[in-house]
């Protein structure tokens, strides 16, 4: 069985996040959606409740599960018996970053976890969570960027009604 993880704080999970994990679930038989708990960034929703967002989006892909972890990618993916992570890629500037992570695992894992970069689709290149956040706290439309209900959610973190 040809396995991967999906790690990323997913906060919020954006469209393009779901392009990749489409994708990414086309070509693994299981493929886990990791949420980093990160205690080193401050995230508008629990890691609960990105668990529970990402469940929902991925209700209708059998071979997606969702879960979260703290630490290293690397010492979840010795427990769980993974060896691919999937990292999306919408710029030049994330491959630099993703390559450096990428090879530092390789190397902390001694050659055990590999990552396979997808470019994320043109329409969602413009996309990140940083910036989703930053137009919802404006009471912006993210109508284009997010499921409806999470938009939902994610207004009502900001107190806006819609």
């Amino acid at each position: 069985m040809k396995r991967a993880v999906y790690p990323g704080s997913f906060d919020p999970v954006t469209f393009g996040h779901l392009d990749v994990i489409k994708r990414a679930s086309e070509m693994f038989d299981q493929l886990t959606v990791s949420v980093l708990d990160n205690v080193n960034k401050s995230a508008l929703f629990s890691v609960e409740e990105r668990v529970n967002i990402l469940k929902e989006v991925t209700k209708d892909l059998p071979n997606v599960k969702v879960d979260s972890f703290s630490g290293l990618l690397i010492d979840y993916a010795k427990k769980n018996d993974v060896h691919v992570s999937v990292r999306g890629l919408r710029a030049v500037t994330d491959f630099e970053y993703e390559l450096q992570i990428a090879q530092t695992n390789r190397m902390l894992s001694q050659g055990s976890l590999d990552t396979v970069f997808l470019t994320t689709s043109l329409e969602y290149a413009y996309l990140s969570s940083s910036s989703v956040k930053e137009i919802a706290s404006f009471n912006g439309d993210i109508s284009k960027c997010v499921p409806d209900f999470v938009a939902e959610m994610i207004y009502e973190k900001y107190g806006h009604k819609h």
